[in-house]
């Protein structure tokens, strides 16, 4: 038996890195199965090698999760690096800012990283700035294309395993490639392997950087909707239900006021002597965040009555 990561799934196949050794091709155990219990991209598992020579394997157990996303799929993240761009396409801030929900949901830390810097102006990077320095989330400006500060980002990455993210069109690809060249050749024997053409993020794949730090390349999503508790039960996993009375905490911005708003279980909409909506119009929480609360908060609200 040895052990590894799963860095990719492909139609039932799990490609298992083994540090010193190589990917292995594997299949999941059918124990698995009749445990409800699926392999996710991330996993640390034990393989039970078939073939040195073909590097095949059966993956025989699975390591105890720290966390797991459903979308991306992936297992045991550090961060995540969620990746737009400052211009072309313009970057849809409502989207992001359920991205960042979904992490703050899960406990994971997120990172920001706003892509094209070369394409933008100062004034594009500053509104950004503004709206997300308040908010404590760690922004990266870079330039994909040029290489223009990508070295911070390096050094945010060095030694985690991340989560890499974003819409499509906004450079991730070209992003990746650049921190990890070697990762086309790796995919283009991978998919030689399995048959298939040329690479295209259609699945949760880990690239190593070096033996102790991973990234996982995503497929770009377009659209994002929050998770809705209907029941009002708490999550079996310890993390705090999506409804109405829980929203405020994945903005952390609000903390430093919660507590200063006349009514308890304030919503932030329309309550007399709010401190959060004081925040808002004094500058030190940013609007467009704070609209973007209200229009999610409306959702589920809405879907409640269902």
């Amino acid at each position: 038996m040895i052990e590894g990561t799963i860095i990719k799934e492909v139609a039932g196949f799990y490609y298992v890195h083994i540090a010193g050794s190589g990917v292995y091709e594997c299949k999941a155990r059918g124990i698995f199965r009749k445990e409800n219990l699926k392999p996710l991209v991330g996993d640390r598992v034990t393989v039970d090698v078939i073939s040195e020579e073909e590097k095949t394997g059966n993956i025989t157990d699975i390591f105890p999760r720290k966390n797991a996303l459903i979308r991306p799929a992936v297992a045991n993240v550090d961060q995540a690096v969620v990746i737009f761009a400052l211009t072309s396409p313009k970057p849809n801030l409502n989207l992001l800012d359920r991205f960042l929900i979904m992490m703050e949901q899960q406990q994971i830390p997120t990172v920001i990283c706003m892509n094209k810097m070369d394409l933008a102006s100062e004034e594009d990077a500053a509104v950004i700035r503004g709206i997300y320095a308040s908010a404590g989330y760690p922004l990266f400006f870079l330039s994909a294309e040029s290489g223009a500060g990508t070295e911070a980002l390096r050094e945010q990455l060095s030694g985690k395993t991340s989560t890499v993210a974003g819409p499509s069109g906004v450079g991730k690809s070209t992003l990746i490639n650049l921190l990890a060249p070697h990762a086309q050749m790796e995919t283009g024997a991978v998919s030689r392997k399995i048959q298939r053409g040329r690479h295209t993020t259609r699945h949760a794949e880990f690239i190593a950087l070096d033996e102790n730090t991973f990234i996982c390349d995503t497929p770009g999503f377009s659209s994002l909707s929050v998770d809705y508790n209907r029941s009002g039960t708490q999550r079996t996993d310890g993390l705090l239900p999506m409804d109405t009375q829980t929203l405020e905490f994945f903005f952390p911005e609000y903390e430093p006021f919660r507590d200063a708003c006349r009514f308890r279980g304030c919503s932030h909409r329309s309550e007399p002597d709010c401190a959060v909506r004081t925040a808002v119009e004094d500058g030190k929480i940013s609007r467009s965040r704070y609209e973007n609360y209200l229009q999610i908060y409306q959702e589920l609200s809405e879907r409640k009555k269902y």
